[in-house]
């Protein structure tokens, strides 16, 4: 009889509140025996923070995913790679291992990195949809993302080159704006763009800022700060 390998599941925790977490996302942490997490040069563990103020994750196994922030194909993919091979050596005793990630999981998340490779490998994956940064923004700031027939952009505004996606009609969303910010800010001025933009850093999170008008922002955010550009009224 074939052996049962476990299941790679995707968890979104949403951007820093955890009662944004789902049922759904609950109930497969809970349902889990082991528990996978990115981990940031520094340590740092934000998103199993977050998931266990919701879930009680006391006798899981923690299984943790160091990933690097260089921008070399090489050295990208053999991080990737690595955090595979730890995640396969449970699938492969038939454990379940959810790896849980910020913000929604189909959205520029280190889940899927893992996911792709693991699933060329022959392992069952399944991703849990999760609340994204930016909704979780609009909502902070208490307005609407888009209406009618406008259209959104979403932007990786680590990539300075996709900057120029600014120039295009309807809301633009700047992810991973704090990275960058004077760039950023310095682009925005250029374009007119700066009396329209808002920015909220560690959303839900100890530290949350909320600047509604970008030419009064005097202080640094962080790496976890989304610019929304609204799109001028008619």
């Amino acid at each position: 009889m074939e052996e049962r390998l476990g299941v790679f599941y995707g968890v979104s925790v949403g951007p820093g509140d955890s009662e944004l977490l789902t049922v759904k996302a609950c109930r497969v942490l809970k349902a889990c025996p082991v528990i996978a997490a990115p981990q940031s040069q520094s340590g740092e563990q934000l998103a199993l923070s977050i998931a266990g103020q919701a879930v009680d994750l006391d006798g899981k196994a923690l299984l943790s995913l160091p990933f690097t922030m260089s921008r070399d194909p090489e050295v990208l993919e053999a991080a990737w790679e690595k955090n595979a091979d730890l995640v396969a050596a449970y699938l492969d005793r038939g454990a379940d291992v959810a790896m849980v990630v910020l913000g929604d999981v189909s959205t520029y998340s280190t889940y899927c990195y893992v996911m792709e490779r693991l699933k060329q490998r022959g392992y069952p994956t399944q991703m849990i949809p999760g609340v994204t940064s930016f909704a979780a923004i609009a909502a902070r700031l208490g307005e609407s993302l888009v209406e009618g027939r406008e259209a959104l952009h979403v932007l990786p505004a680590s990539h300075p080159d996709q900057l120029a996606g600014l120039d295009l009609p309807g809301t633009k969303i700047l992810m991973k704006s704090g990275r960058e910010l004077p760039q950023v800010l310095a682009v925005l001025q250029e374009k007119g763009l700066l009396d329209r933009a808002q920015l909220v850093a560690n959303c839900g999170l100890p530290g949350e800022l909320v600047c509604r008008d970008l030419r009064e922002l005097d202080q640094p955010v962080g790496y976890y700060a989304t610019i929304i550009v609204k799109e001028e009224a008619p």
